[in-house]
């Protein structure tokens, strides 16, 4: 039997987040669709990566114009970063995270509408295309992901992901933010980027360039490689068809939240 696209453990963690829409007492209109069976509908759509208007209407989710703006509605409320910050708190707490070692990496996408965050893909014969750099913990944890144009270099976001991670609590004490180590490819070899890292008291382990391989750093750095190729698999990841910035990085945010549900999982098995 086919699992159910929203469990009631992953339910339980997203329901209280999700901001409460007060009706009208006079002329209330039809009642809204459940946000449960809206979220549904917005989970396949990211992972089949079908076209909004052909959501099946056979699953009760309502249209798929209502779940484009219930996505839009509670990005803008900060709903999934909120959820993503929660499931990071619970892996905390049982010991799923590794802060010894930081790892960061690239992917790119094509973007097939263009629109923001777009730009001439390098890889891909200068048609339009995104990239998504994403920071995991040294097992593969998704940390922080954001989104650029697919043209923009990867040693221009490496700070970026760094300063956007969030303080962690979940144990006793003062929440942790900052990693010992730091693994990222020879893309991103830059001395300034060294010595910020330094400063912060994080180790940066990045080869330079124009020098022999076999670092060995490949024996670490596959797991945030191996966390990309997961979000990948969710198909409207894969392409981007959205021209919204929100929408796409909504969707990448809940792919980060789909990798931690899973991790938390099997971590409590």
């Amino acid at each position: 039997m086919a699992q159910p696209l929203v469990s009631d453990a992953l339910w339980t963690i997203i329901e209280p987040h999700i901001p409460v829409k007060k009706r009208r007492t006079r002329n209330p209109g039809r009642k809204p669709v459940p946000d449960r069976a809206v979220l549904a509908g917005i989970l396949f759509v990211l992972r089949s990566g079908i076209p909004w208007e052909m959501l099946p209407q056979e699953m009760g989710c309502g249209c798929g114009m209502t779940c484009w703006r219930r996505l839009r509605d509670w990005k803008a409320a900060g709903v999934w970063d909120t959820v993503h910050h929660v499931l990071l708190n619970q892996l905390r707490r049982v010991d799923a995270i590794d802060f010894q070692r930081a790892l960061v990496d690239s992917g790119t996408v094509r973007a097939v509408g263009g629109g923001q965050h777009t730009g001439p893909s390098p890889v891909d014969r200068r048609k339009p295309g995104s990239k998504h750099h994403i920071l995991t913990d040294g097992q593969g944890v998704p940390i922080v992901a954001k989104t650029t144009a697919a043209n923009r270099h990867d040693v221009t976001e490496l700070l970026n992901l760094v300063n956007e991670v969030p303080a962690i609590s979940g144990k006793r004490g003062a929440p942790r933010y900052r990693f010992a180590e730091l693994y990222a490819d020879r893309a991103y070899d830059c001395e300034a980027d060294r010595q910020a890292l330094r400063q912060i008291g994080t180790k940066p382990m990045i080869p330079k360039r124009r020098t022999e391989n076999g670092s060995g750093l490949g024996k670490i750095r596959w797991a945030v490689e191996r966390t990309i190729s997961w979000l990948h698999q969710f198909r409207r990841l894969r392409i981007r068809y959205e021209r919204r910035i929100d929408i796409h990085e909504a969707f990448l945010t809940i792919g980060c939240i789909l990798i931690c549900h899973r991790i938390l999982e099997r971590s409590l098995c």
